[in-house]
């Protein structure tokens, strides 16, 4: 996944109802209409979330006979799951290094308050 389309996967979530209409689809798919019905918005409004959605390659459409139902595609996850792994271990790492100063630090203070 490059940076651009990253960018645009993490727009696309940024926001919230977008975000409840993925939480939705984790649970099954469902048509435009059935996306848009919890809100107050036109099937139109929902349809331009849906395009966003598309584009940034979090959810497609299929035929089903009469029925064009909204898939999410779980495997745009895995990716950005990477993505934010590689930093949380860095982040980590950073702070395991920080303990470790810290702990060496201890024993110096703690002499010194015994000399005072």
């Amino acid at each position: 996944m490059t940076e651009d389309e990253l960018s645009r996967v993490f727009a696309a979530l940024a926001d919230p109802r977008r975000r409840d209409m993925v939480a939705r689809l984790a649970i099954r798919d469902a048509t435009v209409n059935e996306l848009a019905a919890p809100y107050d918005v036109s099937v139109q409004a929902i349809s331009k979330h849906l395009r966003v959605l598309e584009d940034a390659g979090l959810v497609s459409r299929s035929k089903d006979g009469q029925r064009r139902p909204v898939h999410l595609e779980a495997g745009v996850f895995d990716l950005m799951t990477k993505w934010i792994e590689r930093y949380r271990r860095e982040a980590e790492d950073r702070f395991r290094r920080l303990d470790a100063v810290l702990e060496q630090m201890e024993p110096a203070a703690e002499r010194r308050g015994a000399a005072s």
